[in-house]
């Protein structure tokens, strides 16, 4: 189980994808609230992402906020020659100062649609991106509409092949979902956070479910202390940022599940992420995790899970059981 298919698209993707958020380095808010994931260095973000490729990762999301753009322009570099081998994905939405490395609002404007998209593949160093996704996960609906119909336009004169909303609303994602280049959801989805109406969703759209997350910011990887690197998201979670309390350290009763969770999840000489990722693939045929990196030891593990593949069902049972679900 090494390959997926991205939607009604039928373009084909590793099972696994991996996440950007975290190679685009520092940036923060405009009330100073950190937004990345502290400090990087790009030529292990580099090494990283090469190594990815070597064990059979094609698809790498980003978003043009992450970093304020240095995520995509690390990405660029690093996929190179190589930019065609691969499924690249991106975001649009939230508005940003590069020179400062602060956010600054979100546009949901289907004219900024067309502006961010062109700075993202100067980014990227492409000419197409595979999957265009809106980044403003409460847009109104409504809008959203427009912002549909101008993806439309993009996937018609080749600047993009499909697109996605970046949502947990399922009635938000129902609304892309009737563009007839819709191949995707982006929402939470991890074995603490499951996500069943909008899998039902994705299963009866035709879409992929692509599933940030999938390690609930490192609990389930066995993170439990929250960096003292004041650039850390973790270190001063925000109120959506679940399993981190008030930033003292990982919230008890979330490291009490993930306790519960670990012998199944490390069974078949896994580790607790692998296991992680096992659960999700096990969800649904449809889920593609985006689990984060920013080294090289990351990127083989996570690309590890492939050769273990899903949970069986009696697993996904067993799991649901010790969840009390």
């Amino acid at each position: 189980m090494t390959k997926r298919t991205l939607g009604r698209s039928g373009i084909e993707v590793s099972a696994l994808g991996f996440g950007c958020w975290a190679i685009g380095g520092e940036w923060q808010s405009a009330d100073g609230q950190p937004l990345g994931w502290g400090k990087v260095d790009d030529e292990e973000s580099v090494r990283a992402v090469h190594r990815a490729l070597d064990l059979g990762v094609t698809f790498f999301d980003t978003a043009d906020c992450y970093g304020t753009g240095h995520s995509e322009e690390v990405l660029g570099r690093a996929l190179g020659k190589r930019r065609e081998d691969v499924v690249l994905a991106t975001k649009w939405g939230n508005v940003f100062d590069p020179a400062t490395r602060t956010a600054d609002g979100q546009d949901d404007s289907p004219a900024y649609v067309r502006r961010a998209l062109t700075a993202s593949l100067r980014r990227l160093g492409t000419d197409h991106v595979d999957l265009y996704q809106l980044h403003i996960s409460d847009a109104d609906p409504d809008r959203a509409g427009e912002l549909r119909d101008a993806c439309e336009e993009l996937v018609g004169e080749g600047l993009i092949r499909g697109y996605a909303w970046s949502t947990d609303d399922p009635e938000r994602a129902a609304v892309f979902a009737e563009g007839p280049h819709c191949t995707a959801v982006q929402h939470t989805l991890n074995v603490l956070n499951d996500a069943p109406e909008l899998l039902e969703l994705c299963e009866r759209s035709e879409l992929a479910s692509i599933n940030r997350g999938p390690l609930a910011m490192g609990l389930l990887a066995g993170k439990r202390q929250v960096p003292l690197e004041a650039g850390d998201i973790r270190s001063r979670p925000p109120a959506w940022l679940r399993g981190f309390g008030d930033g003292s350290g990982a919230d008890p009763e979330w490291v009490g599940r993930v306790d519960a969770l670990r012998e199944v999840l490390t069974s078949g000489g896994r580790t607790l992420a692998q296991g992680a990722l096992a659960w999700i693939w096990a969800r649904s045929p449809r889920t593609v995790p985006i689990p984060g990196f920013r080294s090289v030891a990351q990127a083989e593990q996570n690309a590890g899970a492939m050769e273990k593949g899903p949970f069986t069902a009696a697993q996904l049972a067993e799991i649901g059981q010790l969840l009390g679900r």
